[in-house]
């Protein structure tokens, strides 16, 4: 009896150790996801420009040192305007950028303008390869004589300098010199510096403070056009010299960083023809002195205020 029990316990112990255990599920290994930058369908990627190398060159917020696509190198007689143009639209400023080749990119300021559009027609830089909106962009800027087309470069890309051409002839061997043919050396004088008279502002602007409260007020702003070629689409900046802030506007839309403030034409004003004037208002905060801005640039442009 002892033997038949031993047996049958030895018979359970190795079928509890022959029997498979139930299989586990395998787990499918993780797909990790490439982190990426681009935060918008046009493949965009929010940007601080951290220092401008000069007109067409700028340093991002990461340390990547880019060109500006579709813009010419700054001329040699409008560099330092061109340096200062980049720094007082882009230095320290939110862009958005999307990569066109190694080292180069498509640039666009926070309310959407086209920086390479903005500085051609402004007549700061020369369009690389101009096509399209850049086109009608440069020629507007040469009529207007905007930038470098108008003193000191006009439309050139470097200052004149003077030419000397020097002419010399040899006498025959073994005959006296001529005092005729000894070397002449001739210079040519550069020519005469033309002065011209800066073009009047394109544009005029009308500030005023209709109401005024503790704590608030509210302004109405009225731009004309004054230049000789149609404005479609446009951008006001301005600076407020108290702190004030913009809490609701109409006829345009507003963004602020610090006190300065540009308003962006809405779609049913967005184009005013020669002569011609379109406005906005808008709703503010102060905080005890509300002096009213005196200056005004559109599309980079400095205007006349009243």
């Amino acid at each position: 009896m002892f033997r038949k029990s031993l047996s049958l316990l030895v018979v359970l112990l190795v079928c509890a150790c022959t029997t498979e255990s139930p299989s586990r599920p395998v787990s499918a290994p993780v797909q990790l996801q490439v982190p990426t930058l681009i935060n918008d369908s046009r493949g965009e990627v929010s940007a601080t420009v951290r220092a401008v190398v000069d007109g067409r060159t700028i340093e991002l917020d990461g340390g990547e040192r880019v060109r500006i696509s579709q813009l010419a190198q700054p001329a040699d007689c409008w560099a330092p305007g061109a340096r200062a143009f980049a720094e007082k639209w882009l230095l320290a400023k939110a862009v958005r950028v999307s990569a066109m080749t190694p080292g180069e990119v498509n640039l666009r300021l926070e309310d959407g303008t086209d920086y390479a559009l903005l500085a051609v027609r402004e007549g700061i830089l020369r369009a690389q390869d101009a096509a399209g909106s850049l086109v009608e962009a440069e020629l507007a800027a040469a009529r207007d004589d905007r930038g470098l087309w108008g003193a000191p470069c006009n439309g050139m890309d470097a200052t004149p300098s003077s030419t000397a051409t020097t002419t010399t002839s040899t006498a025959p061997s073994q005959q006296q010199p001529d005092p005729s043919q000894q070397a002449v050396t001739t210079t040519t004088p550069p020519p005469p510096i033309v002065t011209t008279q800066p073009p009047p502002p394109p544009c005029a602007v009308s500030y005023r403070a209709d109401n005024q409260w503790q704590g608030g007020f509210q302004a109405q702003i009225t731009i004309r056009n004054t230049g000789r070629t149609p404005i479609n689409g446009w951008s006001l900046s301005w600076t407020f010299a108290d702190g004030q802030t913009v809490r609701d506007m109409w006829n345009a839309s507003a963004s602020q960083r610090g006190s300065a403030v540009t308003a962006t034409a809405a779609d049913h004003n967005r184009a005013i023809q020669p002569g011609a004037e379109a406005s906005l208002g808008f709703l503010g905060s102060s905080r005890g002195r509300n002096t009213s801005p005196d200056s005004f640039t559109l599309n980079g442009a400095a205007c006349t205020t009243s």
